[in-house]
């Protein structure tokens, strides 16, 4: 009996490794591991600023007045879909840590890079490093729409009481 399941195990093993092997090599649309590691190569060559973080977003194209409860309320719905699953509102810790300070301990455009890049941060700004010695788990990228982005910081700076 052991040798027929060892037998089994043996014959299992090669094609558990082909269905799961490979991709297939004519795809010509490039992949979403492709494209970030294509960003991240090119936005490499740059010295990392930690208070604006890595990506597209900076002082000139993220401007804050006051705070747009439109928005923030889309903020909120997206964020119940795409985050509240690893954060809470509060300080909280759960998979990621919580959200409650975020915008206060953080730029405006520094969240939006975090938000919509969050690979390159994680490998090169100091205190995302630590937070993942914490928390263990790095911010999957949730391929956001630049709105997207901006409506879940116009909702972290309503959680933070922004007015």
């Amino acid at each position: 009996m052991r040798k027929k399941i060892i037998f089994g195990l043996l014959l299992a093993l090669p094609m558990f490794f082909i269905a799961c092997g490979g991709e297939s090599t004519n795809n010509t649309t490039p992949s979403t591991e492709d494209t970030a590691k294509e960003t991240k190569t090119e936005a490499s060559t740059e010295p990392y600023d930690p208070h604006r973080g890595e990506g597209k977003f900076d002082s000139s194209n993220v401007v804050i007045k006051g705070l747009d409860a439109a928005m923030a309320k889309k903020g909120k719905a997206i964020s119940e879909t795409k985050c509240m699953s690893c954060h809470k509102a509060t300080d909280e810790l759960l998979v990621g840590p919580g959200w409650k300070g975020v915008t206060n301990r953080h730029t405006p455009y520094w969240l939006m890079n975090f938000i919509t890049n969050p690979d390159p941060m994680i490998d090169k700004d100091p205190k995302v490093q630590k937070q993942l010695e914490v928390c263990l788990v790095r911010m999957p990228n949730q391929s956001l729409a630049d709105e997207e982005a901006r409506e879940i910081l116009e909702f972290m700076r309503q959680n933070d009481g922004a007015k």
